[in-house]
């Protein structure tokens, strides 16, 4: 059984909460549901689960890869509570839930020391959440 280090344990948990709220800095400052706390605390609990998962079963791929899953299932209900019907047609809130779920995906990779997903996966969420003006200045040139 591997044993971590605190610091290690404290880089993995810090870098989990620090991806999670600057994510959730653009949904907080868009007006969404899900701001910098709530995003936060979803991958810090993904990134626990991870070092708990790898802390608990060392090098048992099967163990960590059930952990993995059920935190991508779980996440998956929190997600799908951010997205709203509305009575006019439409849906609120898919692009809420993707951060959720990337945010998740995110805190896993950084519980598990996976840095360089953690820093190509947290700079293509941003460009992506950032990108929304030039999706309605396209929109609407060429939209109908």
């Amino acid at each position: 059984m591997p044993r971590l280090a605190l610091i290690d344990i404290l880089l993995r948990l810090g870098v989990a909460v620090l991806l999670g709220a600057v994510l959730g800095l653009d949904r907080e400052l868009k007006g969404k549901p899900a701001g910098p706390r709530t995003l936060a605390l979803v991958s810090l609990g993904s990134a626990v689960l991870a070092v708990v998962a790898i802390y608990g079963t060392g090098t048992n791929i099967d163990a960590v890869s059930r952990v993995i899953q059920g935190v991508i299932t779980g996440i998956g209900f929190l997600g799908a509570g951010t997205i709203l019907h509305r009575s006019e047609g439409g849906v609120r809130g898919l692009t809420t839930a993707a951060t959720v779920w990337l945010v998740a995906a995110l805190g896993i990779a950084s519980g598990l020391a996976y840095w360089p997903i953690v820093i190509v996966g947290t700079a293509f969420g941003l460009l992506l959440l950032v990108l929304a003006p030039a999706e309605r200045w396209i929109e609407r040139k060429f939209g109908e």
